[in-house]
């Protein structure tokens, strides 16, 4: 089981690289495609997330003493 962004990301990578070999059957292909995509759309996912915090986490309380933070995109 993958655990970390970098890996996943590396694991997509070699996915890319096997589905550009001719000799990789059509079915094998289309499987591996279809693990790509979902394994796409997670990493999109995590990124969210990280942008997520880091926009909390770089934005300072409000200057008006209110002590609320103001979210600002990143």
């Amino acid at each position: 089981m993958m655990k970390g962004f970098e890996e996943k990301l590396g694991h997509l990578e070699k996915i890319a690289e096997q589905i550009r070999d001719r000799d990789v059957p059509l079915e094998k292909a289309m499987a591996l495609f279809e693990e790509g995509v979902a394994l796409s759309r997670g990493l999109e996912d995590e990124l969210e997330g990280f942008e997520r915090k880091v926009e909390i986490l770089a934005n300072d309380p409000a200057e008006d003493g209110s002590g609320e933070a103001e979210l600002k995109p990143f």
